[in-house]
């Protein structure tokens, strides 16, 4: 399947206002979650980098990736302090919850690793007022889980 939008960029604070622009028409959580994945890139591969983000429709769903050229450099979800294995933020941090906000929105989300890339990814339902097909509602529900992806998040 083809994304329904592809958009070659390089990872700077100016461009994830770009990227949120860009993806208006696929509602705000996919804005949202395109935002937090390309900061992540910013601030975990570089400034500057090349970054592909890719989105594609199947009915009900979104997916959207983003690509970037640092195959080791992966997301961490972090928790709140005591939650079992995950890393702690103290209620003051600044900053360390974007992965969290995409894990509370997504269906599932997963890390692609490919030579010399990697792509996070995450599937949404489409949000109201956007095409779905008749059995999916466009409402948020349960997560489903990995879904027997084996990179997805369990």
């Amino acid at each position: 399947m083809r994304p329904v939008v592809t958009l070659e960029l390089l990872a700077t604070p100016a461009a994830v206002s770009g990227v949120r622009r860009a993806l208006r028409a696929h509602g705000i959580d996919v804005q949202l979650c395109a935002s937090e994945l390309v900061t992540n890139v910013i601030r975990h591969v570089g400034e500057g980098v090349p970054v592909t983000v890719r989105v594609w429709r199947d009915g009900g769903r979104v997916r959207l990736g983003v690509t970037d050229p640092d195959p080791r450099a992966l997301p961490v979800l972090v928790g709140e302090v005591g939650e079992v294995g995950a890393v702690g933020v103290g209620a003051e941090a600044e900053s360390g919850r974007g992965l969290a906000l995409l894990d509370a929105l997504a269906v599932r989300w997963g890390v692609e690793q490919e030579a010399g890339r990697k792509t996070v990814w995450c599937e949404l339902f489409a949000e109201a007022g956007t095409p779905k097909t008749p059995e999916h509602s466009g409402r948020r529900g349960p997560s489903a889980g990995a879904l027997g992806h084996p990179s997805a998040r369990s």
